[in-house]
């Protein structure tokens, strides 16, 4: 299991959002670009990286990705409104580990097919629960569409990398859904990346455990509630 430290963008600074509410904003840093560097020096051996404003409205910031991307050595994953290839093109032309895509896959995964296709090994795809069922747009809307019917049609497409967060506990401090994570690994040969509640080293043995790929820790780093000496055996 990988531990990814979490970057969220939002207009250039660093931040984080409580259950993806844009009305619950806390900043954390101004620059984007020196926590990724610092997360390196800590040794961290990638990230996960997230422009909420591309979530939100549709246009990430590609500057400051670039920036970024660019400033580091370790593997970057990022996501944020990555709704058609020609949004993803650039992402991958500055090197991106993996674009990460969230809404179209569940609007149109036909569409996502084909540009793993065009990008092999490049695309991730991140399912955001609720109640087991698959929020988009930045979380603000809701579907009818299960999580593992989603991951399932993930594994017929062979696109592996799953990045699934429960949104009820994503900022809140509360611990993972473990029983979501445990679920998708028993069904399904996917590459799971847990995301949302990691807050104690309990809950990383947990995650172990079930063999999930990776956990992304945001909030639980920057309140200084999990102390980056605690995770370093999965580093």
């Amino acid at each position: 299991m990988i531990i990814l430290p979490a970057i969220d963008i939002y207009e250039g600074k660093c931040v984080r959002l409580e259950k993806g509410d844009f009305n619950k904003v806390t900043k954390y840093g101004d620059d984007p670009i020196e926590m990724a560097k610092m997360w390196e020096e800590k040794g961290a051996k990638a990230l996960h990286v997230v422009d909420l404003s591309g979530a939100k409205t549709g246009k990430y910031s590609l500057k400051i990705l670039e920036k970024l991307v660019s400033a580091i050595t370790i593997p970057v994953e990022i996501g944020g409104g990555l709704r058609n290839e020609d949004r993803i093109k650039p992402l991958v032309e500055i090197g991106v580990d993996k674009a990460i895509i969230g809404t179209l896959a569940v609007e149109d995964f036909n569409e996502v097919v084909k540009i793993e296709k065009k990008f092999p090994g490049k695309i991730a795809i991140s399912l955001d629960a609720l109640n087991g069922y698959v929020a988009t747009h930045g979380w603000q809307k809701k579907t009818d569409i299960g999580i593992l019917e989603m991951a399932k049609k993930m594994e017929e497409a062979n696109i592996l990398r799953l990045i699934c967060t429960d949104i009820s506990r994503d900022g809140m401090l509360k611990g993972p859904n473990f029983e979501t994570y445990e679920m998708l690994k028993k069904e399904t040969k996917l590459e799971i990346i847990a995301s949302g509640g990691v807050t104690r080293k309990e809950d990383l043995e947990e995650l172990s455990r079930i063999d999930v790929y990776g956990a992304i820790i945001g909030k639980a780093f920057y309140e200084g509630v999990l102390p980056w000496e605690d995770v370093k055996p999965w580093i």
